[in-house]
């Protein structure tokens, strides 16, 4: 004899299981929402910072005292 394992439950709390499990679908797409929304934003976050450091530490530099000219900003020495 197989046991089944049963989702939704028999008897007098049908229709307060079925409302329950409304409820939690509204949430799973909220929570869905969020992580392809942190999803995105983690990838942006990636790509802006891959592509902003370098001239962001050059701008920088720029603006210091004493203030160097580009070639001495760039060069290693």
């Amino acid at each position: 004899m197989s046991s089944k394992i049963m989702l939704k439950p028999k008897g007098k709390n049908t229709k307060k299981a079925e409302a329950a499990d409304e409820d939690d679908g509204a949430v799973a797409a909220v929570g869905k929402f969020v992580k392809e929304w942190g999803t995105w934003s983690a990838k942006k976050a990636k790509v802006i910072t891959h592509y902003g450091f370098i001239p962001l530490v050059i701008i920088i530099g720029m603006n210091s005292e004493p203030k160097p000219s580009l070639s001495q900003l760039l060069s290693p020495v």
